[in-house]
């Protein structure tokens, strides 16, 4: 029985992986608006039935680690190496994603300029994103010892998530993010310029 239920996952986990792959080769070569869920169902041989069982949206088909990067987020806070203040974990690990990197493969490349330049898929990753919050303040929580419901976890969940957003927006991403941690990190009596 175990083994045919390993079976079965694997088989979703290769239907769920054809159909993103399927996606993102159509929307990469047709662009989003002209790629049907047809379209995608019909490239990786399913129906469009399967395809919503795996999929609750068009647009979920260009995201699908949604909750890998919850773990992940959650992981920053609490795997930390000693020393580390929270806001520098989160930090470090915003600076670490593939959005970041100087040097894209070409995929990666094709896949941000998609996203940038499709306001419905720009506007769901940035909800997508944001949903993470609660996870990330109650881990800020945990880690501080304060209340779930303490608004300093909630308001630096935020604005860490924020800083993802506004960096993958910014002509200088990399600054862009660094400026925001530089303010969570020291106030902005320390980043505001001299007078």
């Amino acid at each position: 029985m175990t083994e045919t239920m390993g079976r079965r996952e694997r088989k979703k986990a290769a239907t769920r992986q054809a159909l993103a792959d399927a996606a993102l080769e159509l929307f990469l070569e047709h662009g989003y608006d002209k790629v049907s869920i047809r379209d995608i169902a019909e490239a990786a041989d399913v129906s469009t039935t399967t395809l919503f069982k795996h999929f609750p949206s068009k647009e979920a088909l260009v995201f699908d680690l949604d909750a890998d990067q919850e773990a992940a987020l959650v992981a920053a806070v609490r795997d930390r190496v000693p020393g580390t203040s929270i806001p520098q974990a989160l930090r470090a690990h915003v600076l670490k994603s593939r959005l970041f990197s100087p040097e894209h493969d070409g995929q990666i490349t094709e896949f941000i300029g998609l996203v940038r330049s499709t306001p419905a898929l720009t506007d769901y990753q940035r909800r997508m994103w944001m949903r993470h919050e609660h996870a990330l303040a109650e881990a800020i929580a945990a880690e501080t010892g304060t209340g779930a419901d303490d608004p300093r976890c909630t308001a630096l969940a935020h604005f860490a998530l924020e800083a993802r957003s506004l960096g993958s927006a910014s002509s200088d991403p990399v600054g862009t993010v660094n400026a925001a941690f530089d303010l969570l990190e020291t106030g902005w009596d320390a980043v505001q310029p001299q007078q």
